[in-house]
């Protein structure tokens, strides 16, 4: 098999993950949901306080500066409840100030922008994490804990892509780190990097 062949090979794979039923988790549907309530024109009236020459993250830019209701460049406890009710969660006055507490960094009680892109950062890797359990439980059928050259087989075919066992065993080959014939789950994660 080429390097070329391979790399298809786990492209597809990798593509296979962002296809997965039910993948996504309440916590990321609600930020989903967020992000899809912001328009240009509702963040471009909040402007962020804060560094002038702060890296800017795209959507998660916008999505702190919307939080800041005030402008002051923090998020409050407050302005995270009327968040979490906006995309219709609920969060009492408690939980809305644990959360505040445990990523902020300054200990002023507030979120900083760093604070947010942390936390967003962390919860986005968790999210990552369960998809890519999700993923290695489909391609590994068979309960052993391992993707087989057999399992790989199956679930390429299912998702449209026939290739033979031994074809399975060469893409599995280029990721098997300790040569057993088989890959195990932290394989499989660095597959999908």
């Amino acid at each position: 098999m080429t390097n070329n062949e391979s790399h298809y090979s786990t492209s597809h794979v990798r593509d296979s993950t962002d296809r997965l039923p039910g993948s996504s988790s309440p916590k990321s549907s609600a930020f989903q949901k967020l992000c899809r309530k912001l328009s240009p024109k509702k963040s471009d009236k909040r402007t962020l306080s804060v560094e002038p020459n702060a890296p800017k993250y795209g959507e998660l830019d916008r999505v702190f500066r919307y939080l800041d209701e005030n402008g002051d460049g923090k998020i409050s406890p407050e302005e995270l409840q009327s968040c979490v009710r906006m995309v219709g969660g609920e969060m009492s006055t408690e939980e809305a100030e644990a959360a505040v507490e445990s990523s902020d960094s300054d200990g002023d009680g507030l979120f900083g922008y760093d604070d947010f892109v942390k936390l967003m950062e962390v919860s986005g890797e968790e999210e990552r994490q369960k998809d890519l359990r999700e993923a290695f439980g489909m391609y590994e059928m068979e309960g052993s804990g391992f993707i087989t050259p057999t399992s790989l087989k199956r679930m390429m075919s299912r998702l449209g892509e026939s290739r033979t066992i031994g074809q399975c065993k060469d893409i599995i080959k280029s990721f098997d780190l300790n040569g057993d014939g088989v890959l195990s789950f932290d394989e499989f994660r660095a597959m999908m990097r």
